[in-house]
């Protein structure tokens, strides 16, 4: 698997995930990362690295 092709399945699984919808403000996709920001104003870097 391309790691392009996991990091946009990552972030569509996020994306539509029903129990994060009432707390995600945000996600954004970076070339090896997806930054998560919550409504609360925390926010995660999830990075991706194929080994």
């Amino acid at each position: 698997m391309d790691k392009t092709f996991f990091v946009d399945t990552l972030f569509d699984l996020i994306n539509e995930s029903d129990e994060l919808e009432a707390v995600l403000q945000d996600i954004q996709a970076e070339r090896d990362s997806l930054r998560v920001v919550m409504k609360d104003g925390s926010a995660f870097i999830l990075s991706v690295r194929a080994d």
